[in-house]
């Protein structure tokens, strides 16, 4: 089953999980404020996703120009990003879906398509 990081306020995501459940695919919604991934699963998603670290972020969020991180990144080691993102759900860009195997960030619905109507 997927697991479906996301925010219930969030357009992005109200968009993804209708288009799931339009598609009958199962999935289990975690609120990524409350509970975001831990390290150990952000650094496996970073890498199944298959994009730049920097894209992990939402960067049109209040805490991530609160804390500055588009001046901070260029300095960030991978380590420190993935700490970063594990200990702020609202630093993540949502949402983020995943099944262990493959993982998807935002809302795009050819990518939906590809990846998860298999």
């Amino acid at each position: 089953m997927l697991k479906f990081y996301g925010y219930k306020k969030c357009d992005t995501c109200c968009k993804a999980e209708k288009f799931l459940q339009q598609e009958n695919i199962a999935f289990e919604f975690i609120d990524i404020t409350e509970s975001p991934p831990a390290l150990e699963e952000i650094a496996a998603i970073a890498k199944l996703a298959k994009l730049p670290l920097k894209k992990l972020f939402n960067t049109s969020g209040v805490q991530y120009r609160e804390l500055k991180i588009k001046e901070r990144l260029p300095v960030l080691a991978d380590q420190e990003i993935f700490v970063l993102l594990s200990g702020n759900g609202r630093l993540i860009k949502r949402p983020l879906i995943t099944d262990g195997a493959r993982a998807t960030i935002g809302f795009d619905e050819a990518l939906f398509r590809e990846i998860w109507c298999q």
